[in-house]
């Protein structure tokens, strides 16, 4: 089975990921890498027209890594997680939707940069 993407995790996930025991950590990953092959919307869901979600449960506790996909470059389609949230209700708090595309905004001006540099 083909990988559809890869993932990368920004600052803001390692930092939430650091708060959380491994157990939880352990099952976070096992999810992202099987929605690399598998198209479940358990696992990853779109939320609005950019913004997507990796989502875990463990012991009733629901993990969400808010994301964006990259498909600028040619070889490979990247989907970015900027930050994580632990759900406690069953809609994504707006705001943090707005911070994903925020953190989205940055990360494509800095990459826009950088590609300018290169040149």
């Amino acid at each position: 089975m083909k990988q559809k993407f890869n993932v990368i995790l920004l600052e803001e996930v390692w930092d939430l990921l650091d708060t959380i025991d491994e157990k939880s950590k352990e099952k976070i990953f096992y999810n992202i890498d099987k929605a690399k092959y598998v198209n479940d919307p358990e696992l990853f869901k779109k939320l609005d027209d950019i913004i997507w979600e990796f989502r875990s449960k463990y012991k009733k506790t629901y993990y969400r890594l808010l994301s964006f996909w990259d498909k600028t470059d040619n070889q490979d389609t990247l989907v970015i997680a900027t930050h994580g949230i632990i759900k406690k209700t069953d809609k994504i708090p707006k705001a943090e939707i707005e911070k994903a595309k925020s953190i989205m905004k940055r990360y494509f001006e800095e990459k826009q940069k950088n590609d300018n540099h290169g040149k």
